[in-house]
């Protein structure tokens, strides 16, 4: 008899010290919006470590989903929780956003103290068609694994049509997935069981960490007294923020961006209204050409795209001048920091809290369905957002009244597909496809 292959092996427990650095490195590769980020950590957790199937790996996903603020970074905390308990989420959920932090608060003081970022736009000019490759990459690789049936496919086509034609929000999107997920679990269980009936839809991987029939983890059982104890902690931890915040500016953001995390609804593009209205109109901490080129830099940086409220931070610390004319760069840090701590803190709450009661639901047919009806709604938004990242990219002087018109970036446009055809056909590693696309971005910012 042939002695197993690694592939057919369950794979050994990663070490914390392991997935630290795996955490790290996502934290630096994490461009895309939230499709792109989850395409990366499914490319790496479910398909090369295997650390977690397929299907816990969209169970998890689709509770995120349904929840305020960045889904993305929410997944990492849900899974280093899973992996090493609730300091694994902590960390995991921290080292997606901390290189951002960092990145972004640089970036912003070259934009304020010098104005000209030509080199830092060459790179994310390469990165931007990138970006639309790996978005459709998500799109084709979630869909192929998730619509296993005609029912889901029409789901699907239906959420790209809602929201791509009729402009529907997108948590209202979710919420009737998730309805039809519910009935059609009742009327169709066969269609709406995990992997709609087709079996384990990453039986081509090999067996995972934690698998389809993983016994329930010993750490991820619902606990009244876990849930209590984490609660207070996070309110305690608020709260102590809150006093130790000087009053004015700082004090300010702290509360602004606790009120704009709760309300981050339909994603990073739903909320920047309201952190537009506040920042730009209400506080007055920045301008609203700042404003735009703050999610200039957000769309081309790595992490979430709600990090925009680090460059939003950052920029009202430094105008404010809260530390005095001769500590901008210490301000600016300041405020940004704020914004960051702020924003996401809701979003290990949510998760930490929440995932124990999530876990008890797998295998549960009436709890499943909805979010087996959401993952197959998801596969549309993200292939809306395709569209709309590969409109931007490769008509960036039209309008929506003529969305065809100022001539194609055919340079771009090369970019992307050739971006897509190495992820795809070659099966190359993303990180390559964007370190060569940013390459090639700045060496023709420069040439042209």
């Amino acid at each position: 008899m042939n002695a197993p292959t690694p592939s057919q092996l369950r794979p050994a427990h990663p070490s914390f010290r392991e997935a630290f650095f795996y955490w790290l490195k996502l934290g630096f590769i994490s461009f895309g919006g939230p499709a792109g980020q989850i395409a990366v950590m499914h490319q790496e957790l479910v398909e090369k470590r295997r650390w977690i199937s397929e299907h816990r790996f969209l169970h998890a996903l689709n509770y995120c989903m349904v929840l305020p603020g960045p889904e993305a970074q929410q997944l990492a905390i849900y899974i280093g929780w899973l992996l090493h308990r609730t300091w694994g989420g902590i960390v995991a959920g921290t080292l997606f956003v901390l290189p951002s932090l960092f990145i972004l608060a640089a970036l912003t003081y070259v934009y304020l103290a010098f104005g000209d970022v030509t080199f830092v736009q060459g790179v994310f000019n390469g990165i931007k068609p990138a970006v639309v490759a790996i978005v459709v990459f998500a799109a084709w690789r979630i869909g192929a694994r998730a619509l296993k049936n005609n029912v889901l496919w029409a789901m699907a086509a239906l959420s790209f049509i809602a929201i791509f034609a009729l402009k529907i929000p997108f948590p209202y999107i979710v919420l009737a997935a998730g309805l039809l997920g519910a009935l059609g679990g009742k009327l169709m269980p066969d269609k709406f069981k995990v992997g709609g009936g087709h079996g384990a839809s990453n039986k081509q991987y090999g067996p995972a960490l934690i698998d389809d029939d993983t016994p329930p983890i010993p750490h991820a059982r619902f606990r009244w007294s876990y849930l209590v104890v984490l609660v207070l902690a996070a309110l305690a931890l608020w709260g102590a923020a809150m006093l130790i915040l000087p009053a004015g500016t700082l004090n300010n953001m702290g509360e602004f961006f606790t009120k704009a995390a709760l309300v981050t609804f339909g994603g990073a593009y739903a909320v920047l209204p309201y952190v537009y209205q506040g920042g730009v109109d209400h506080y007055q901490w920045l301008t609203g050409t700042q404003m735009i080129d703050g999610l200039a830099l957000g769309e081309t940086t790595p992490g979430p795209l709600i990090m925009v409220v680090s460059f939003v931070g950052f920029v009202g610390a430094w105008t404010n001048e809260i530390f005095g004319p001769d500590a901008l760069l210490l301000a600016g840090f300041a405020g940004a920091s704020v914004a960051t701590f702020f924003t996401f803190l809701p979003s290990f709450v949510f998760i930490l809290a929440g995932a124990p009661l999530v876990e008890s639901t797998h295998g549960d047919l009436k709890f499943t369905a909805p979010l087996t009806g959401i993952t197959a709604a998801v596969v549309g938004v993200v292939l809306n957002l395709a569209l709309f990242f590969g409109w931007h990219v490769i008509f960036p002087r039209a309008t929506e009244a003529a969305p065809f018109s100022g001539g194609v970036e055919w340079f771009y446009a090369l970019i992307s597909v050739a971006a897509f055809i190495a992820l795809w056909k070659y099966k190359q590693d993303i990180m390559k496809v964007i370190g060569a696309c940013a390459a090639i971005g700045l060496v023709h910012t420069y040439i042209v």
